[in-house]
């Protein structure tokens, strides 16, 4: 394994892209590697090691998924199940949806659940079963079942299923049911447990460009289920390992059935025009590349960023973690990249976009929007462009800081007649999507990362 290219690989990336922390682990041939990169903090540096947290953002998801397929092995909870009979006291504000969400639609992202509700419910045991009270403010994006759209809040749900049916917090359930039997000894949900540790900080651009240390370090324990656990690149790489076997822990206990860890890998709804995949299994994101399946999740939080890509046929995985806005993105998948190549010889490239057209680029123009966000879609001399802004409203709601939002960055079109296009620069670049029409044909939504924003009728609409 070339250890060497590695360092240096991660060593000038970093460099390039301007991130002050980074740390990638691969696992391959039975071996680990890991090549870490910087500081923890421009404000106050120390070291980046193996063993430094990051935040992983989303893809603490996957913990939460695994927690409850063993729930489910145990015979405690079905994945076809109405989410009711686990959680009672769910309002929705369809309450005939509330009857029909299932286990698995919260899984798989088709719930019909918008994205999230941007609210501090606080740092007591009763953070989640607030978060779920407000729930019946959260709008719906379509039936259940009907097509995937990503959903923060269907996570910090599920985190309220575990709490409801093992009778702990959701993070003592994580601890007790995955943590402490994988020996992920280096990874925890609650501030106190992780300052007395190495951790790294975020960082994001202010208006000059130069980067500043993101004030807010972690998210509301009521987003814990889908994005509060900090960990090491060792402790993924080991989550990895784990997700890569038979569902037995180091000690040969079976955590997990095999059947029901290898199902999660199996695609439960299809994904269109995405660079996360082809199609969600439970949890995973799935795709092709270079003739390898892949299984993937990735996560954000304020100013830190984590990519996590399993090749199982090829018992292969690497983790990528980076610590500045927006570029720790393009830095991670820069990364990814590397190693498949560089290791298994596997090329991951994106597709090319087709010379601009004004006439197609007129249809697509417009705001679209979600619970939180708004992506507008603007012709910018002879290209398309793509903003992405966490709505006024909202950052004004929040009593904690919100990352920046996403300046204009060229967006192309791809061959094809299924209006998919891929953002080609800025914090997004590599980001692919497509637009939705009506029954007349006119564009009405936009899927961009996993989630739908529709569009904002104009004033003369």
């Amino acid at each position: 394994m070339p250890y060497e290219a590695l360092t240096e690989f991660v060593g000038a990336t970093a460099k390039e892209f301007g991130i002050p922390g980074a740390a990638v682990g691969v696992w391959m041939d039975g071996r680990e590697v890991y090549a870490c990169h910087g500081v923890t903090s421009i404000d106050n540096p120390l070291p980046v090691d193996k063993d430094t947290l990051f935040q992983l953002g989303s893809a603490t998801k996957t913990f939460t998924a695994v927690a409850l397929m063993r729930l489910v092995a145990d015979g405690r909870v079905e994945l076809d199940a109405p989410v009711r009979r686990y959680v009672p006291e769910l309002v929705l504000a369809d309450e005939r949806t509330a009857d029909e969400i299932t286990v698995l639609n919260l899984l798989n992202h088709t719930s019909g659940l918008g994205w999230n509700i941007i609210v501090d419910t606080g740092d007591g045991d009763d953070a989640l079963a607030s978060f779920v009270a407000k729930l019946a403010e959260l709008e719906m994006i379509g039936e259940p079942g009907a097509r995937a759209s990503y959903s923060q809040a269907a996570y910090n749900l599920l985190g309220r299923v575990l709490e409801n049916v093992t009778g702990l917090t959701y993070e003592q359930a994580i601890a007790s049911l995955l943590l402490e039997p994988l020996g992920l000894s280096n990874s925890f949900f609650g501030s106190a447990d992780v300052m007395t540790l190495r951790f790294a900080v975020g960082h994001n651009a202010d208006e000059e460009g130069n980067l500043a240390v993101a004030k807010e370090w972690r998210l509301t324990r009521g987003n814990n289920p889908g994005g509060g656990l900090a960990s090491s690149v060792a402790d993924v790489l080991a989550w990895a390992r784990f997700q890569l076997g038979d569902g037995l822990t180091a000690n040969g206990e079976q955590l997990l059935p095999a059947v029901l860890l290898h199902r999660m890998r199996e695609q439960t709804a299809p994904l269109r025009g995405s660079n996360l995949g082809d199609g969600f299994g439970i949890c995973w994101f799935l795709r092709e590349v270079d003739g390898v399946r892949t299984i993937e999740h990735g996560g954000s939080a304020n100013g830190q960023f984590v990519e996590l890509l399993i090749v199982p046929e090829r018992n292969f995985a690497v983790v990528a973690m980076s610590n500045a806005g927006p570029d720790g993105i393009a830095f991670n998948r820069s990364a990814v990249r590397w190693a498949l190549e560089h290791y298994l010889g596997v090329v991951d490239k994106d597709p090319e976009p087709l010379p601009y057209d004004e006439a197609r680029a007129r249809e697509v123009v417009g705001a679209f929007e979600n619970d939180a966000m708004t992506l507008t879609v603007a012709i910018d001399g002879a290209a398309l462009t793509i903003a992405a802004t966490i709505k006024p409203e909202i950052r004004a709601a929040a009593d904690f800081e919100m990352p920046a939002d996403y300046e204009p960055a060229a967006l192309g079109l791809l061959p094809g007649d299924g209006d998919e296009f891929i953002v080609t620069a800025g914090g997004l670049r590599g980001q692919r999507g497509f637009f939705s029409r009506d029954a007349s044909g006119a564009i009405a939504a936009i899927d961009l990362g996993g989630r739908i924003f529709n569009q904002v009728p104009t004033a003369s609409a």
